[in-house]
Parts: structure tokens; C-alpha cells; sequence
């Protein structure tokens, strides 16, 4: 009831006791002036008074209308980031930053780089890589070799150089205008990729096999050279072979496949006549490169590594660590040729 309604209702009481007070005889509404006024300045003052206690009161919370939506602030309307509440949801991820390798330092070191005054490591990377991009994309009349974009690079014994030539290999095909490369380090049990790029890194290969998970986006890690990302190793795990071998690692494959179809995957394998992940890893590949240190490695370790992968058509020989090659077309220090 609003304040008029209770003012007019009180009135009407006050009126009409004051005739039946007086035994009835007296018509209704018969009060004199003195009290009728005094009853009502009485009662004007009083209404005068809760009038005045409900304006001070606190008028009761009226809840927001969930459509609203608050006004820009000055900061949005400029463009300039404004802080988010603690618990409000991230915004979308665009992946890791880009692993930074420092190409002067691989320069100064006798490895390849994509850019920069040709050295003869660079050009005999670059015979060296010309049958394998033909073999994985088909050229001219030649067919693309199944499976021809995954190169495995191995040797039969550590120390070698397959990791030398893992990453010159792939520096060289980051250099295509057509390609990009994914170095990936299958040496799990002892990576050295990351160390010989001078880079820093923790998930990788095993841990999409043991786990299911991160994303491929998250493991395939973009460097400062545009063509060329690298997936780690990532933590050992005493059952390599068995996830090298499991149905894990060939959906992995073919992610990368479908994922990057314009670029090389070049495998680091760990060697052949060592462990036995390099015979499961070389399985998945269309193409090898076996690594034999000129000089020191055996005739007899280079045919048993062989018969190791002889069920791969496609295998290619570097000679590495050679002081001179006679053959023509041949750089020092590197030949190349099918087994």
C-alpha cells in the first residue's frame, strides 16, 4: 500500500471512532475544527516521518538483464589489451614458440645452412639429396617411391656421423623453395638432435606413444629456419622397441603424412647393429641412408647392417669422414649410391 493509500485509509479511521465514541447519536463525520485539524497535522507528521525512514532505507537490488552488454572502455576502443579476470579461459593457443638455432654457430662447426655463401659440405648435400626428392615426390618419368617422403638416416655402429648427416641433410632441403623437412629424432635412447642445434626441449616423440598426447601441433616445433621443424625424442622409456613397433607409431606416421604433405621426414635412427628400434623404426620408411665412416668401418658390419633392411627397396650409401673420392661428380668427404 503506497503512502497516499495508507495516508486517506488512516484518515477515514480517524473520522469515523470519534462519532461511534460518542454513543452513535451524533451524525458520521461530525468532529469539530480543533480536533479534526490537530488529527490531522498529527498524522501528517507522522506520515511525513516513514516517509522520509523509506527514502533513507536501501532501495532492494534489481538484477541485471543477462542480454547486457557493458560499454567498451576507452582501452578496448584503442586497441590496447585489457587484463582478464584470474579464472577467465585463455585465449586460443597458436603453439610453442620457434626453437631458435643459432646457424653461425653450425657454420663455424662444418654443418650445412640453408643461406649464405655455398660451402662443399653444402654442395655434396646437395648431390646427395637430389635421388631422394625424386624418389619421394616423383619426377619426370620416375614414380614416387611408397612411403618415399619418410628417410631414415643410420649406420651400423654409434659414431658414424648419421647425426651429422641427419642435420645436413635436412638443412640442405630446407633450402628447397618447393619443400619443407621435419628432422624428427628417432634415437631415443641416446637423442642428440636438440644438443647439436643448441636448443631446449622436453616432450616429443615417446610421449605421444606412451601418452596419446600433446597435439602433433604441439610436438612439431617451427625454428627460426621458416622449412625446417623438428620433433624431439622426447623422455626414455625402457619399452622403445615395443612402441616403435605398436600401432602407435604408425597413426603417428600417417598424421605427419596427412599434416605436412609437402614436407621431407628425416629420421635420426639409432644404429642398426646397436639396438633393435633401428630395424622396427626402418620398417616405416620408403627410403634409408646408411652412414659408413671411411676406413674404420668393417665390410662384413656394413653387409650384416644391410640384410638388416633388405626388405627395403630403396637404400642409399654416404661415405663419410673420407679424406679424397676419385669418383667424378663426387665431392670430398661424402659419396652416395644404391646398395
Amino acid at each position: 500500500m503506497s503512502l497516499i493509500e495508507r495516508a486517506v485509509a488512516r484518515l477515514t479511521q480517524t473520522e469515523r471512532p470519534d462519532t461511534h465514541a460518542a454513543g452513535g447519536d451524533a451524525p458520521q463525520g461530525a468532529v469539530n475544527g480543533t480536533e479534526r485539524k490537530t488529527t490531522i497535522e498529527a498524522l501528517a507528521d507522522r506520515l511525513a516521518a516513514e516517509a522520509a525512514s523509506a527514502v533513507a532505507a536501501p532501495a532492494p537490488a534489481v538484477p541485471a538483464t543477462p542480454a547486457a552488454r557493458p560499454a567498451e572502455s576507452e582501452s578496448e576502443s584503442r586497441g590496447v589489451p585489457v587484463r582478464s579476470a584470474p579464472n577467465a579461459p585463455a585465449a586460443a593457443a597458436h603453439g610453442p614458440e620457434p626453437l631458435r638455432i643459432h646457424l653461425e654457430s653450425l657454420r663455424a662447426r662444418g654443418l650445412v645452412v640453408p643461406s649464405g655463401t655455398p660451402t662443399p659440405t653444402a654442395n655434396e648435400f646437395r648431390i646427395i639429396k637430389r635421388p631422394l626428392l625424386a624418389n619421394a615426390f616423383g619426377r619426370g618419368p620416375q614414380q614416387a617411391v611408397r612411403n618415399g617422403r619418410r628417410i631414415m638416416i643410420t649406420s651400423a655402429f654409434p659414431g658414424e656421423g648419421k647425426s651429422f648427416c641427419a642435420i645436413n641433410l635436412a638443412m640442405s632441403i630446407a633450402a628447397e623453395r618447393d619443400h619443407g623437412v621435419i628432422l624428427v629424432d628417432a634415437d631415443v635412447a641416446r637423442p642428440s638432435i636438440p644438443r647439436e642445434l643448441g636448443v631446449e626441449v622436453e616432450v616429443g616423440l615417446m610421449d605421444w606413444l606412451i601418452d596419446g598426447k600433446p597435439d602433433l601441433s604441439q610436438l612439431v616445433r617451427k625454428t627460426n629456419v621458416d622449412t625446417l621443424s623438428i620433433l624431439p625424442a622426447g623422455r626414455r622409456h625402457e619399452q622403445a622397441t615395443e612402441l616403435l613397433a605398436s600401432e602407435a607409431m604408425g597413426r603417428l606416421l600417417e598424421q605427419l603424412s596427412e599434416r605436412y604433405p609437402d614436407s621431407i621426414l628425416v629420421f635420426d635412427s639409432p644404429p642398426l647393429l646397436v639396438t633393435t628400434e633401428a630395424r622396427v623404426l626402418a620398417s616405416y620408411m620408403g627410403q634409408i641412408v646408411m652412414v659408413v665412416e671411411a676406413g674404420k668401418t668393417p665390410r662384413e658390419a656394413v653387409t650384416q647392417a644391410l640384410a638388416a633392411i633388405e626388405s627395403n627397396e630403396v637404400i642409399g650409401l654416404v661415405l663419410n669422414k673420407a679424406d679424397k673420392i676419385e669418383t667424378s661428380g663426387y665431392y670430398q668427404g661424402y659419396g652416395y649410391g644404391s646398395a
